[in-house]
């Protein structure tokens, strides 16, 4: 198309005016008559409109690249219906003319394609409409059907999962946003799809009762007002009516073939091509066993021995080639050199220093951190190294990966200064299926337990995540199981991860604000080592680090009275209150919050000052009792949806923190001088003796 052509059409596009002119145009083919020429032109538009549609679908990587679908769809119904109107005018005027009456298309559907054969063309349009109603068509509608109804069923497990990404670290805001939009956009796509598959049901209905009509209407045409016999009437206007109705079936079975392509492919970075000679042809030995049946078929007396041995030894080299590419890409590498023998001595440089963080992955996880393989887990790491950063308020350290061979092969292993914390079975071949405590219908699959925080899980087939958010699942690949995995033993483990050298960085970051307040602090006020005892103190009790000036300048007021880390801690959450508050009840007008009875508070405060803040200072079997009163009391909050708080006197926070931190670590451990005076309280338990 040149440019006179393409200047109004961009013209007029830029202003907004493609769809109103498209619409009109549509109205005019119904309803002002065309000549024959236009009616080539237009035909032969809609047939290069229905296989570039097709094309476009079969090149797609996932159904959403092609969300503009439905709408196409519509369009190109709209187009033949009107094509069909107009041609059927042409066909009821000129038709006793000749062949020719309604234009070059036609008569070439109606003479060449079925041989100018009209009961021929009557059989072939039949099966025509048959296969595009009875198979191609109904199919793929219900198709659409059954993936709108499960799309909208997966929504509210698909949100989940991203949630939890988002507070894994795993993503950011932004990208989350992406994805919920993604997963509006697939809803309203199987929607539309859902409804767009009855336009293309009801036009090939359409079509046919077109095709009978034009018929009688023709011979009666015919017959009456121009005179001629019945049998040349049948089958001039027989002729030209079948040309029309494959010059408009044809398009509309290939667009009904994109529509099933689109609606039956998995989200897969490949194309329909490459995805499905990947998975037909990778297994060597089913094109071997398909060779050797041909090749048995081929040597039976009267069968066409040429065409099938032909193929035999095609699939049977293929066969071949691949295994062979194969056992290359399974030999093991060639052997290292041997390593020369000791000639010096071993110095400084021999001792090997022991990395902050570590991940052991077996042999099978390997490709998962390769990024030659496609691994995804270096970044997600990455990712969750981001978020906690921001969120503890000091650099996370970067996480040493390596392979061990005395791993079981689907195990890895995490580390935090050369100590094993934390260790966990994945298969890389399925996706855990978690439920987080709403799943009423069970799904099959191999029940495990989410190694982050220990909730019920199954190992699914990844054909089921679908089904399995419809069910209120969420599901997570392994990737994401074991990033989640870091980022809890990060947050964990945070005061380990804290050192030294962190905490001079830290100082030094603030310096270039506040240098006057850092000078002030250390070595002035504190040793260094004294504020990183504390600052350590802080991370074990879930404390970020982020309002940096606030505990500097908190530290330097008190520090002048006391070097006790476990005073200045205290400190610190009194002048870090009101943020501490805000972390556990977020923007919620009220803090629900469980309390001591004052006989308990203050038989276990004389217990402690009169023995020291040992949890041994109280009686085993009162602090036993204690303990699980407050474990319970933390379940019903949260299975309520609150968060777990207890509230409690400035003595008794301390013990009360280490009582709890390994059984509830969720239960937030507040002392009244923590909570700011404007702050509402809301008891909702009281724990007695």
């Amino acid at each position: 198309m040149n440019a006179t052509v393409m200047a109004p059409l961009r013209w007029t596009m830029s202003l907004g005016l493609g769809a109103p002119v498209v619409i009109a145009l549509m109205l005019a083919l119904m309803i002002v008559p065309l000549p024959p020429v236009l009616l080539d032109v237009l035909f032969t538009f809609n047939i290069m409109l229905s296989v570039l549609v097709l094309l476009a679908a079969v090149r797609a990587m996932r159904p959403l690249d092609l969300d503009s679908f439905p709408t196409v769809l519509l369009g190109a119904t709209l187009l033949r219906l009107g094509l069909n109107i107009a041609s059927t005018r042409v066909v009821l005027l000129h038709g006793h003319n000749g062949p020719t009456a309604a234009g070059n298309v036609i008569e070439a559907f109606g003479s060449f394609v079925v041989g100018g054969n009209y009961a021929v063309g009557m059989v072939v349009f039949a099966i025509l409409v048959i296969i595009n109603f009875v198979v191609v068509t109904k199919g793929a509608g219900r198709i659409s059907e059954v993936s709108a109804r499960f799309t909208l069923d997966a929504m509210p497990g698909k949100q989940m999962a991203i949630d939890a990404d988002l507070n894994a670290g795993l993503i950011t805001q932004e990208q989350a946003l992406a994805r919920r939009q993604e997963v509006r956009e697939e809803a309203d796509f199987y929607g539309a799809m859902d409804g767009a598959s009855k336009f293309v049901r009801g036009d090939a209905v359409a079509g046919l009762l077109i095709v009978f009509i034009n018929i009688i209407g023709g011979i009666l045409i015919g017959v009456v007002q121009h005179g001629l016999d019945f049998s040349t009437a049948l089958q001039t206007y027989t002729l030209l009516t079948i040309g029309d109705g494959l010059a408009a079936q044809i398009p509309g079975l290939l667009l009904s073939v994109a529509a099933a392509v689109l609606v039956t492919r998995a989200s897969r970075p490949q194309d329909v091509a490459k995805q499905v000679a990947r998975q037909l042809a990778a297994d060597p030995r089913t094109l071997a066993v398909t060779a050797g049946i041909l090749g048995v078929l081929g040597l039976i007396p009267g069968m066409p021995n040429v065409v099938f041995l032909a193929l035999a030894g095609l699939l049977g080299a293929a066969a071949r080639r691949i295994s062979q590419r194969d056992l290359l890409a399974a030999a093991p590498p060639a052997p290292a050199p041997p390593l020369p023998s000791e000639t010096s001595e071993l110095g400084w440089n021999d001792v090997q220093a022991i990395e902050p963080l570590t991940l052991e992955v077996g042999y099978r996880l390997i490709p998962l951190v390769d990024r030659k393989q496609g691994g995804e887990l270096m970044g997600r790491i990455r990712g969750v190294r981001k978020k906690l950063t921001e969120e503890l308020g000091f650099l996370v350290p970067s996480v040493h990966i390596r392979d061990d061979l005395s791993l079981p092969p689907g195990s890895y292993r995490l580390s935090v200064q050369g100590i094993p914390v934390g260790q966990g079975e994945v298969l890389p071949d399925r996706e855990l299926a978690i439920n987080p405590g709403q799943v009423a219908t069970h799904i099959e699959g191999l029940q495990t337990r989410d190694p982050a925080f220990g909730l019920e899980a199954v190992w699914i087939e990844p054909g089921r995540r679908e089904h399995a958010q419809a069910l209120g699942y969420t599901v997570v690949d392994v990737g994401t199981v074991i990033a989640t995995h870091l980022s809890q033993i990060i947050r964990e483990h945070s005061h380990d991860l804290l050192g030294h050298q962190d905490v001079q960085q830290l100082l030094e970051h603030l310096k270039k604000t506040a240098p006057r307040l850092v000078e002030e602090l250390t070595p002035k006020t504190l040793s260094m080592a004294v504020v990183v005892r504390v600052m350590q103190e802080l991370l074990r009790e879930r404390v970020p680090l982020r309002n940096l000036r606030s505990i500097a300048e908190t530290l330097t007021e008190r520090g002048a009275k006391t070097q006790e880390p476990a005073a200045l801690v205290a400190a610190v959450r009194v002048a870090l209150g009101r943020a501490l508050v805000h972390g556990i009840a977020g923007y919620a007008g009220e803090l629900p919050a469980m309390t001591l009875d004052p006989d308990l508070e203050r038989l276990l405060s004389q217990a402690i000052q009169s023995g020291g803040p040992a949890p041994t200072a109280v009686e085993p079997g009162l602090a036993e009792r204690v303990h699980q009163a407050l474990v319970d009391g933390t379940a019903r909050a949260e299975g309520s949806g609150q968060p777990a708080v207890l509230l409690t006197s400035p003595t008794l926070r301390p013990w009360l923190a280490r009582l709890v931190r390994q059984s509830a670590p969720r239960l937030a451990v507040l002392s009244y001088e923590e909570v700011p005076d404007d702050q509402k309280v809301r008891m909702v338990m009281r724990v007695g003796r």
